[in-house]
């Protein structure tokens, strides 16, 4: 009756990311996202620390330009 695409599978993928280390701020940024080396906090400019999180798998367009 209704005509519905098939949803698309989420791939999730291990992820470098940066998570901020102030304990009042929850923000972190995939490194292929990052603004620099060693990123500051977007948020609270706080130092931010590398890691890895279960991510759904996306390309930075701008990263290979």
């Amino acid at each position: 009756m209704y005509n519905r695409k098939p949803a698309e599978e989420i791939v999730l993928e291990e992820t470098k990311v940066w998570n901020c280390t102030s304990e009042d701020c929850n923000c972190w940024v995939r490194d292929n996202f990052k603004s620099s080396e060693k990123p500051l906090c977007p948020i609270c400019k706080s130092e931010m620390a590398p890691g890895v999180k279960e991510l759904q798998a996306v390309e930075n367009p701008r990263q290979n330009a």
